[in-house]
């Protein structure tokens, strides 16, 4: 049997494992580039603009840094009353988010950008979350594990808070960080085929 033709090469403006995870899940393969950004929400700014505004920044970073793109970015932030909750400060940082979003329904907005040259795209996807009642204590326990200290909004679905959560209406793997069906359909746009695999 012939090898496959090698697919262009996508890079992907992250560390988060998660995000190279659910892109390998629909047979994209990438390279990571780490970019730094100040993530401070400006004044006036909305939750889909503050996401929009990273998602694009993360893959214009990385494209400066490749010779040749296509990058692909996002960001995720949860939403509650329509206050961005991002990554805990501490212990108690974190359970203030969790108990704000104990028995409540939040929003989940995460934005994806593909950057070539000149060329840009954009999605954003809004995915409502429905929290079982939690107590405080649980949230501690929670903190303790160490898995919430890098997520937006305090928890991290895939994982442990898993058994927070009652109900979704919308995108699961945008949750996570990377809504496959809009990326797919962005990866698409720019000749980047998916489930790129050898044929058994």
């Amino acid at each position: 049997m012939s090898a496959e033709p090698r697919s262009p090469r996508l890079w992907l403006a992250s560390r988060s494992p998660r995000r190279r995870e659910l892109l390998a899940q629909i047979g994209v393969a990438v390279e990571c580039l780490a970019v730094e950004l100040d993530e401070s929400v400006r004044p006036g700014e909305s939750p889909e603009e503050y996401v929009a505004r990273l998602a694009l920044a993360k893959a214009r970073a990385g494209y400066a840094q490749v010779p040749r793109g296509p990058v692909l970015g996002s960001d995720t932030t949860v939403v509650c009353d329509g206050r961005i909750l991002g990554k805990p400060a501490d212990e108690a940082d974190c359970v203030a988010m969790l108990m704000q979003l104990s028995g409540r329904t939040h929003q989940v907005l995460t934005a994806v950008a593909l950057v070539e040259g000149e060329r840009e795209a954009l999605r954003t996807v809004t995915t409502e979350v429905l929290f079982r009642p939690l107590s405080e204590a649980e949230c501690r326990r929670y903190w303790r594990t160490g898995e919430p200290q890098d997520k937006a909004g305090g928890y991290g679905i895939q994982g442990l808070a898993a058994v927070f959560v009652e109900r979704i209406v919308g995108s699961y793997s945008s949750v996570v960080g990377l809504p496959l069906q809009e990326t797919a359909a962005l990866l698409a746009e720019f000749g980047i085929p998916i489930w790129h695999r050898r044929e058994e």
